[in-house]
C-alpha cells in the first residue's frame, strides 16, 4: 500500500481480530495489544503484540520527505533513503578510520570540481577535467576500504525478509521482518544505520538515482506528464517539485548536502518506530531504549512556511507524443486532519473503487471510450493541502477531451443528486473488507500504526476514521463535490496522441 493509499484507513478496525478473523473489538481491547512510549531523545515506539507466528515486522517512519528540500537539493530525500542501506562506521568497512580520511577528501576534490564546473564566466574547461579527474581518482581510494552491501547481507543471514524503504512527497520508510529470536539485533542494526550514517559510495548511488529519474521521467510519457501536471497544479508549495529531484540537482548535490539534511531532518522527535508482531512490550521497549535511546536528541523541524495560495483560474498541461493517450484533473482541496476527509475517502471509493465504481461504469463499461478511469484522495500525500485526482486511460480511438467531458458528467452527477442508499452502504461495506485485507499482515499494521501516529500524534485516530466514515451522509458527499470539484480549482493534464491526430511527431513539435 503506498503513502496516497495509506489514508484509505477510515476502514473498520473494530471488527478486526488479529488473526485476520472478523471479531467484535472495541478501542479498550485494542489498547490491551498496544505499547507506545516516547523516549527521552523524542523518539516514539509503538509496540504491538500478536503472537500468531514467530516473526516480527517493522516500520520506520520518518517524518519528512521532498517537502524539506529546497532549489539546489530536489532529490535528496530519496537520496539519503538509499544512503541508510550503505552501512555504518563498523558495517560496510574493512577500516573505517582510514576510510573516514579518504571520504573527506572525496569531498574536498568534489567542493573544488563542482565550483569550477559551474562557474558561469571564466570556466576554464582543462581545470575542469584535472579536478574532475583528482575526485573521481579520490572515489577510487575511498572505494578500496568498502565491503558492498553488507548491511543487507547480515539482515538476510539472519532471517530477514522484505528489507525495502520508499519516500514521498512528505516521508521516508523503512521496513523488514525479522524472526522474533533476532530482536535485539534488528534493533542494532536499525539504530546504527541512524546513529552512525556513512556517505560511502555516494557519487556511485547519485547515478543510479540519476538514472531512475531517466527511466521513470524523462523516458516515460507518463511520468513527464505527472511532472508537469503537479507543477501547474501547485505554484507555491513543496509539492509541485518530482520526489526524485531535478536533474540538474542530482548531478550537483554532494555528500556534505546529504550530512546536512540528515541531522537536521533525522532526528529522534522526528521518527516514529512501530513494531508488530510476536514480540512483548516488556521485552520490546526496553531494548528500543538500549539501543535507540542513544540516539542524540535534536530539534524537532519547524511547519513549513510556505502555504498553496488558493486557485482561482483553471490550468492545463498538453504533451504532444507519439504514444498512448492519457487524462488527469486535480482539484485542490485540505489535508487529511481535515474534518470532511471521511467524505472525500468515500467519493474516492464511490468513484473509482473497482468495476462497480461510477467512473469504471460510465466510462469503461457503458460509453467504453476508456481501458482504465479511476481517482483517488490526497496526491500526492496527505500531510498538506492536497489534491483530489481523477484520471483515465482513454481506449483506442477515443481522445482525452472525451475523457474530460465524461469525468465531468459524472462529478456533475455528483454535485447535483444524492447517491443511493445501495451506495452509501456499499462504501462503508467495502471499507471494511478493505481494512480485514490490509491490516491481515504484521507490515501493513505496522505501517499503519506508525503513519497515523505521525500524521495526527495518536494511532488511536484508526477508530476516529471509522466513526467518521460511518458519519458520512449524502448531503457531505454533495456539499463537498460542490465545493471542491470547480473549474476555478481545477488543473487538466493530457497526453494527445499525435498519431490517434493523424501527425506525425515532427509535425506536432514544430
Amino acid at each position: 500500500m503506498n503513502t496516497v493509499q495509506f489514508r484509505r484507513v477510515a476502514l473498520l478496525v473494530l471488527f478486526v481480530g488479529f488473526s485476520g478473523m472478523a471479531r467484535a473489538q472495541d478501542l479498550s481491547s485494542f489498547e490491551k495489544r498496544v505499547s507506545t512510549k516516547v523516549l527521552a531523545n523524542g523518539l516514539t515506539v509503538i509496540v504491538c503484540e500478536r503472537p500468531e507466528a514467530p516473526v516480527f515486522s517493522f516500520f520506520t517512519h520518518v517524518n519528512v520527505g521532498a517537502d524539506r528540500e529546497v532549489p539546489g537539493i530536489t532529490g535528496l530525500a530519496h537520496m539519503f533513503e538509499h544512503m541508510a542501506f550503505k552501512g555504518t562506521d563498523k558495517i560496510g568497512t574493512t577500516d573505517f578510520a582510514a576510510e573516514k580520511v579518504a571520504l573527506e577528501k572525496v569531498e574536498q576534490a568534489y567542493a573544488a570540481y563542482d565550483l569550477e564546473r559551474r562557474r558561469d564566466v571564466g570556466r576554464d574547461e582543462k581545470r575542469v577535467a584535472e579536478l574532475e579527474k583528482g575526485w573521481k581518482d579520490a572515489i577510487a581510494d575511498a572505494d578500496k576500504y568498502v565491503v558492498k552491501n553488507e548491511f543487507g547481507e547480515i539482515v538476510e543471514r539472519e532471517g530477514g525478509a522484505g528489507l525495502n524503504a520508499f519516500t514521498s512527497s512528505d516521508e521516508t520508510a523503512y521496513h523488514y521482518s525479522f524472526p522474533s529470536n533476532r530482536l535485539e539485533l534488528w534493533a542494532y542494526l536499525e539504530s546504527e544505520r541512524f546513529l552512525h550514517p556513512v556517505m560511502r559510495e555516494f557519487y556511485r548511488e547519485r547515478d543510479v538515482v540519476f538514472e531512475e529519474r531517466r527511466m521513470r521521467s524523462d523516458s516515460s510519457p507518463t511520468g513527464r506528464l505527472i511532472e508537469q501536471f503537479l507543477g501547474s497544479a501547485f505554484i507555491a508549495h513543496p509539492y509541485r517539485r518530482p520526489v526524485v529531484g531535478w536533474a540538474s540537482d542530482l548531478q550537483a548535490f554532494s555528500a556534505t548536502d546529504a550530512a546536512n539534511f540528515y541531522n537536521q531532518n533525522y532526528v529522534p522527535a522526528n521518527m516514529v518506530v512501530a513494531i508488530v508482531g510476536d514480540v512483548k512490550a516488556s521485552e520490546v521497549l526496553p531494548l528500543v531504549e538500549e539501543y535507540f535511546g542513544r540516539l542524540p536528541a535534536g530539534n524537532k523541524p519547524e511547519p513549513l512556511r510556505t502555504i498553496e495560495p488558493p486557485q482561482n483560474a483553471e490550468r492545463e498541461v498538453t504533451l504532444r507524443e507519439a504514444t498512448q493517450p492519457w487524462f488527469i484533473e486535480g482539484y485542490h482541496k485540505p489535508d487529511a486532519r481535515d474534518a470532511d476527509e471521511a467524505v472525500y475517502d468515500s467519493i474516492q471509493d464511490l468513484m473509482s473503487n473497482g468495476r462497480v465504481s461510477r467512473l469504471y461504469r460510465a466510462l469503461v463499461r457503458d460509453k467504453k471510450i476508456a481501458a482504465f478511469a479511476g481517482g483517488f484522495n490526497d496526491f500526492p500525500g496527505p500531510k498538506y493541502p492536497n489534491l483530489f485526482v481523477f484520471f483515465a486511460v482513454p481506449a483506442p480511438g477515443h481522445t482525452p477531451d472525451e475523457i474530460g467531458q465524461a469525468v465531468r458528467a459524472e462529478i456533475e452527477r455528483l454535485k447535483n443528486q444524492d447517491i443511493s442508499d445501495e451506495e452509501l452502504k456499499m462504501i462503508t461495506t467495502r471499507a471494511k473488507a478493505d481494512l480485514i485485507r490490509q491490516l491481515a499482515s504484521n507490515e501493513g499494521l505496522a505501517q499503519q500504526l506508525a503513519s497515523m501516529q505521525a500524521l495526527f500524534g495518536d494511532w488511536r485516530e484508526l477508530f476516529k476514521q471509522v466513526a467518521n466514515l460511518d458519519k458520512v451522509t449524502k448531503a457531505d458527499i454533495r456539499r463537498v463535490a460542490n465545493k471542491t470539484f470547480v473549474a476555478s480549482n481545477r488543473t487538466v493534464g493530457k497526453i494527445e496522441s499525435t498519431q490517434l491526430a493523424g501527425r506525425s511527431t515532427q509535425e506536432a513539435t514544430q
